[in-house]
């Protein structure tokens, strides 16, 4: 499977913006093979903490794009994003967790500059409790978020009114939020890590 499906200038140029992106030094970038029929032209990104040991964190951004639009998208483009963060015991019971989770997707958008429309998406937390022998062993668990948008966009070209570099940092911060870790100012370099977990 290619890892990246393309066709139009408009798709290029917006490959562009998004690979222009360099995640905060906790975190490694990779290509992933890209969705085929969800849209004409699409690509995928993968990031994972950059210390092959922890799993504070995880996540998966996919953008699409069709040239002619798409009904439910309302737009040519569609930015989908999946976050999994590990939950510490006390919050695996915390009655607000869901909607917490859902302020950080929204404000991660915000603080990037970008407008989405047509946003949705589920907040999911699984947790697991210890029994017997196993008493002592603290509550652990997972926080997962999924969601969509479109880009805002010009109604006559179809080009996105927002820098999709805008939309990848806003999923870098929920990653970063998922996983614990404090704000990095903007306009502080960030140092690009770019190998493989497990690899030196």
């Amino acid at each position: 499977m290619r890892s990246i499906v393309t066709g139009t200038d408009a798709f290029e140029r917006a490959l562009e913006r998004v690979k222009s992106v360099r995640p905060r030094p906790e975190f490694v970038l990779d290509e992933a093979p890209a969705p085929q029929r969800l849209a004409p032209s699409a690509m995928a990104l993968t990031a994972e903490m950059s210390d092959p040991d922890s799993e504070e964190a995880s996540g998966r951004l996919v953008l699409l794009h069709d040239p002619d639009g798409v009904e439910e998208w309302n737009g040519s483009f569609r930015v989908v994003v999946f976050v999994r963060g590990l939950l510490e015991s006390e919050s695996t019971d915390d009655p607000l967790l869901h909607d917490v989770a859902w302020t950080w997707v929204t404000e991660a958008l915000e603080a990037n500059g970008c407008h989405p429309t047509q946003l949705g998406g589920t907040v999911t937390r699984t947790a697991g409790r210890s029994f017997g022998t196993m008493l002592e062993r603290p509550a652990d668990g997972f926080v997962e978020i999924r969601a969509s948008w479109t880009p805002r966009e010009d109604p006559t070209t179809g080009e996105p009114l927002d820098d999709l570099a805008g939309h990848v940092e806003a999923w870098l911060d929920l990653l970063a939020q998922a996983a614990g870790l404090p704000p990095v100012p903007r306009g502080v370099a960030q140092v690009d890590v770019r190998r493989r977990r497990g690899r030196p």
